[in-house]
């Protein structure tokens, strides 16, 4: 479908109706593990350290003896980002000591991996530093896949307080039908991940803010942007927000790495194109009540499927 006037890089609805499916797919040759947002890298890592300046301990986690699982983390990822992004990040490996180089921070970090006073703050905790996206790793070792180790600042409103060393089924369980419907091929697909051929899939959910930290303890500062929502303003007062996942196997620890880079705009610039406005009111108009309920859009849902089945953006001139 077209939309080359919209911001967001993804435009995940694939079908003319609502469905709950996995989306999981390898990921291409060409498509970089961690992306790199030029545009809103500095806001964002700013952003992610104030964050965790203020409440580090709910925004890192990690379960005692998991050291490896984040070491290898750090050993897997920065060699793929300096070569997937030589224009942003240089790694130098000599010896046992490397080098890198965030050429958008400017800055340089020597340590030695597996040397725990190397790095000035845990592993994973100093890697998600350096990407814009959320950072988890789960023991892909143990029965259930249990999440582990996480620094999540970018959340949609769920919190590591509540889900470290649960298990995927745990983590999942507030998801309505999920774990019945795609429990076991999900499990399935992470006992098959193989070392080197990470996948991705693009998650979404609709909201009433920009804001990138959707945290449970901060829903009072915005549970108002709800109020008030019309078919009139819709478009323009809710987003679109979307993760892009990936997930990786951790070749010594077995461990599984799960990144996700969170993009957000206001519906309406990523429907201009008028195939993707009606394919979205579509979705909408059936979405089970209870699958609305759990994603929060209820309360906007109807005002926001009128504003897309209005059809009163200009339609392209080749529609």
């Amino acid at each position: 479908m077209g939309g080359a006037s919209a911001v967001l890089p993804y435009f995940p609805f694939e079908h003319d109706h609502y469905v709950m499916a996995l989306g999981v797919r390898a990921l291409r040759p060409e498509e970089p593990l961690i992306e790199v947002d030029a545009a809103h890298y500095h806001a964002e890592l700013a952003l992610k350290a104030s964050l965790l300046a203020a409440r580090p301990q709910a925004r890192f986690q990690a379960l005692p003896g998991t050291e490896a699982l984040q070491w290898e983390a750090v050993t897997e990822v920065l060699p793929v980002m300096a070569r997937q992004h030589p224009g942003h990040f240089t790694l130098t490996v000599e010896g046992e000591r490397w080098c890198w180089r965030n050429h958008l921070l400017g800055t340089e970090t020597r340590f030695t991996p597996g040397v725990a006073d190397s790095l000035p703050r845990a592993p994973l905790d100093w890697l998600g530093r350096q990407v814009q996206e959320d950072l988890l790793v789960l023991d892909g070792t143990r029965e259930g896949l249990p999440l582990v180790a996480g620094q999540l600042c970018f959340p949609a409103m769920w919190c590591l307080d509540e889900k470290l060393g649960r298990s995927l089924f745990e983590v999942h369980a507030p998801v309505p039908h999920l774990n019945a419907q795609l429990g076991a091929s999900t499990l399935k697909l992470m006992a098959g991940l193989k070392p080197g051929r990470p996948v991705t899939r693009c998650n979404w959910a609709f909201t009433v803010t920009d804001r990138l930290e959707l945290e449970p303890q901060n829903f009072p500062e915005w549970r108002h942007l709800f109020e008030g929502i019309k078919p009139s303003d819709a478009g323009t007062r809710c987003f679109l927000r979307l993760e892009r996942q990936t997930l990786s196997r951790l070749p010594r620890t077995g461990g599984i790495l799960f990144t996700i880079h969170t993009y957000r705009a206001p519906v309406a610039g990523e429907v201009v194109d008028p195939e993707r406005r009606r394919r979205l009111a579509r979705v909408l108009r059936t979405v089970p009540p209870e699958v609305a309920a759990y994603k929060r859009i209820t309360p906007f849902l109807e005002p926001l499927v009128a504003w897309l089945e209005a059809d009163t953006l200009p339609r392209a001139a080749n529609s």
